[in-house]
């Protein structure tokens, strides 16, 4: 068993653009675990319809 590894999973999320309003988004997240236990998040990113790769810094999470 590995003791530091980095894993990366996808999930869809509710996200909030100021000029395409609510969005309906896949969301990659990188993640840093140890024995199991996730870490911290190192880096987290958006896939747009058109196929293009965005950081999820520029849109708000949207409740």
């Amino acid at each position: 068993m590995k003791l530091l590894y980095i894993k990366r999973t996808r999930k869809t999320e509710n996200r909030f653009s100021p000029n395409m309003g609510r969005l309906i988004t896949k969301v990659t997240y990188i993640k840093k675990y140890f024995l199991g236990l996730p870490l911290k998040t190192l880096h987290k990113y958006r896939e747009t319809y058109y196929g293009e790769i965005k950081d999820c810094e520029d849109c708000n999470l949207f409740i």
